[in-house]
């Protein structure tokens, strides 16, 4: 069975074509698996050392406005269409998967043209706009939100398979996860992330709030700024007066006990970030998501609102952040135990931990 799986750009579209991928070869020994990016994606990173085959054509995404980029864009465009329809034509796919990403444009394009079963996994509430053009020409359209649904045209072809997510994350042994991390079980722990690079808004205001809880050991917290921000990000902490840290306080340019962490937090502090949503919700822990206000299309706060029309989390937009409200809603929540372990009921409950299964099922029903 030849596979070819495109998507690229940032590690949201990636992330989900590798545990597909992942999971192709554990249930289809003899997989034959072509992973189609950009030369200059994060794609050309990460999906060489997850061991699998990969070509790239030539694409760029359009400026949102006339200029020359847009001619210049034209132009990639069309190479790339040559370069997708020579990767097709040598690889002679049975089925053609697309994650998201201008580089899914011509690849899973060209393919539903030429009657190779195609499908498109979207991870985001709000889908993008490569993903609803090629929504008119696949044949299954995998989504990770409900919200999603009205962004589809023909909804026959969409089933709800959520986010594939890492399996590490889910059946830690809790009293483990609390010796390793030497979290105290009956002090709250809130664990703060900004995504894989970080985020400035959200660092801003965890100065304030470590700060003003400094002295508070009835408080467990572990921010992670990311690493570009690190120093910085220390750096105005000494400004503020802050040399040291006592324990219940700890900051990490990137915490590789994250799956850990999130076994045993009370409460989380992150981005809109599709796959982070996912693996909050699949462990089912309340939050306060502060969507990145740059995102394309603003599809992290159609993420974030998803969660907190269903009573899972509480919303702030960067616009709105501060440290005084961000420290707000962390001791409100934290003093209200009822509403955190509702919280962490309704967060369970749009959590999806079989995802990646769900894709494989309309895979196998496509090769059919």
């Amino acid at each position: 069975m030849k596979v070819l799986i495109t998507g690229g750009g940032t590690g949201g579209h990636i992330y989900p074509a590798l545990s597909i991928a992942r999971k192709i070869k554990m249930e289809y020994k003899n997989a034959d698996i072509l992973y189609v990016g950009t030369e200059k994606g994060l794609e050309a990173e990460l999906v060489p050392k997850e061991g699998l085959r990969f070509k790239t054509i030539r694409v760029k995404g359009f400026s949102r406005k006339l200029s020359k980029d847009t001619f210049k864009s034209v132009k990639e465009l069309l190479l790339g269409f040559n370069d997708a329809k020579k990767v097709i034509n040598d690889f002679k796919p049975d089925i053609v998967i697309g994650t998201g990403g201008y580089v899914c444009g011509p690849i899973v394009l060209l393919a539903a043209l030429k009657k190779i079963p195609t499908m498109i996994h979207e991870q985001n509430a709000f889908p993008g706009v490569t993903n609803r053009i090629l929504s008119k020409f696949v044949d299954k359209i995998a989504g990770s939100f409900d919200e999603s649904k009205k962004y589809f045209k023909d909804t026959k072809k969409l089933v709800i398979t959520g986010n594939p997510i890492r399996q590490d994350i889910i059946g830690f042994d809790k009293q483990t996860a609390y010796k390793d991390l030497i979290i105290n079980p009956s002090i709250p722990f809130i664990l703060s992330f900004g995504g894989s690079g970080g985020q400035k808004k959200l660092n801003d205001a965890m100065i304030d709030v470590i700060v003003k809880n400094k002295d508070n050991d009835k408080i467990q917290i572990v921010h992670v700024t990311g690493k570009r921000l690190y120093d910085n990000f220390m750096k105005e902490l000494k400004q503020k007066g802050i040399n040291e840290l006592k324990n219940h306080i700890r900051i990490y340019p990137y915490f590789f006990e994250v799956p850990k962490a999130l076994s045993i937090a009370d409460l989380i502090i992150t981005s809109g970030g599709a796959i982070a949503i996912a693996e909050i919700t699949a462990v089912g822990i309340p939050s306060i998501l502060i969507p990145k206000a740059y995102t394309t299309e603003n599809h992290q706060e159609y993420n974030a609102r998803a969660l907190e029309k269903n009573g899972a989390s509480v919303v702030i937009l960067e616009k709105d952040l501060s440290g005084d409200l961000l420290n707000d809603e962390i001791i409100k929540l934290i003093s209200n135990k009822e509403k955190l372990k509702m919280m962490a009921l309704k967060s369970k409950k749009m959590g999806i931990i079989n995802a990646d299964e769900r894709i494989l099922n309309i895979i196998r029903e496509l090769l059919r």
